[in-house]
């Protein structure tokens, strides 16, 4: 941006015949010539700033942002980026004011199930060596380990008897099958469970795990399903979900105010088309 610093246009026959008061009038002259520029540069450096710093603010309310699913990316060397070879599972020692803590072991969650395995010694060796009595039991120590128990998939048989007469065939009579009925499925014909449905949901919506993995992960646990299945799977459960979608537009419609995420997503074999993500 440039100033163009205009003078006052001058009547030559108003000038001066004296050779030093043409002089003053040159340095006047000069002078506020000067003056107007640095005044004109203070403008142009605030024009700047201000407009930068109105940049940066529309940048924040309504350019999209990077997608930030949690872990996304450190899929090969999460363990060494937050590996820190100086802590350990106890407390290290901290010293504050010249006072030392004493380690102390993280504790366990006391909901957690728990299984105990007892460690005793043989009877043999609960005889005292001195006199020969059988010892008591004093006390004993615990010490808690935090197990893991890999999920599992069993396939579960649904079998529904049927019954009919004998004696109503042997003489020729109609007689009526009897079997209980088909139990209720979110999707009938279909090998899925609610279980199942709520797993591959959880997983792809609240932890960003795209169906190609859980594919590759359920095949790990012998389970051959397709991502195209577990697509169809939940659109199927989306439509079957729409009474509640359709309540939940109802209240937000009602709402004076509505904020809007419109961060965009990367989807697989499409680097230039920008995607949302509806949830």
């Amino acid at each position: 941006m440039r100033y163009n610093v205009r003078m006052k246009k001058i009547d030559t026959n108003t000038l001066p015949d004296d050779v030093e008061a043409l002089k003053a009038m040159l340095l006047e002259q000069q002078a506020e010539k000067a003056r107007l520029q640095q005044e004109s540069e203070r403008w142009k450096r605030d024009f700047y700033q201000l407009f930068e710093k109105w940049q940066l603010e529309l940048k924040k309310r309504f350019a999209a942002s990077a997608e930030g699913l949690p872990g996304q990316g450190d899929l090969f060397n999460e363990v060494e980026d937050i590996l820190n070879p100086d802590e350990e599972e106890v407390a290290v020692e901290q010293h504050v004011a010249y006072t030392r803590k004493l380690p102390r072991r993280a504790r366990l969650d006391a909901s957690l199930p728990r299984k105990e395995v007892i460690h005793d010694i043989s009877d043999d060796d609960k005889t005292c060596e001195c006199c020969g009595t059988d010892m008591h039991r004093m006390g004993e120590d615990v010490s808690e380990k935090l197990d893991f128990i890999p999920a599992k998939m069993q396939v579960t048989r649904h079998i529904r008897p049927k019954y009919s007469c004998r004696t109503c065939e042997q003489q020729g009579t109609e007689t009526r099958i009897k079997q209980a009925p088909v139990p209720a499925s979110m999707l009938p014909k279909s090998i899925t469970t609610p279980s199942l449905l709520a797993q591959i949901i959880t997983a792809k919506f609240q932890y960003g795990l795209p169906l190609y993995r859980q594919e590759a992960m359920f095949k790990q646990f012998g389970a051959d399903i397709s991502r195209q299945t577990m697509s169809r799977w939940l659109v199927a459960v989306s439509q079957k979900l729409e009474p509640l979608y359709q309540r939940m537009h109802d209240l937000l419609v009602q709402q004076p105010v509505l904020w809007a995420d419109e961060t965009t997503i990367k989807v697989i074999q499409s680097e230039k088309r920008k995607s949302y993500m509806w949830v």
